[in-house]
């Protein structure tokens, strides 16, 4: 099982970050909360400061716990855990991704999310 940490980003308006996984990665070409995997002994809190600076330049502060979802890839098992977090800063420059966008809760629905994501998308969709 791998421990992986997803940032549930929103910015002064209320849209959320998401992002497209670039050709050649897992899961290319789907959308999803953008994060990384957990070092040893590392909090995912920590990890999604430090993933979203090396994955796209930019600051967050993770702030609440949303939740956690395990899934099944065949090939790997993830546990996903996922903490909102507001954006506080940098200009966004992808490395993992091939697109971004700040979405309307409303809006998940028109993306096609990895997986793992999918509790999470519906969970903001009724809130």
């Amino acid at each position: 099982m791998i421990d992986v940490a997803a940032a549930i980003i929103h910015n002064e308006e209320g849209k959320l970050l998401i992002a497209r996984r670039k050709p050649g990665k897992a899961q290319a070409g789907l959308w999803e909360f953008p994060g990384g995997k957990l070092e040893p002994g590392e909090a995912a809190a920590e990890c999604l400061i430090r993933e979203l600076m090396e994955e796209m330049n930019i600051e967050i502060r993770p702030y609440e716990y949303f939740g956690c979802h395990e899934h099944d890839y065949g090939t790997v098992q993830i546990r996903l855990v996922a903490w909102r977090a507001e954006y506080t800063g940098g200009k966004l420059e992808l490395n993992d991704h091939d697109s971004w966008s700040w979405a309307e809760r409303s809006e998940l629905a028109e993306y096609h999310f990895a997986p793992a994501d999918v509790p999470f998308v519906k969970r903001l969709m009724e809130e």
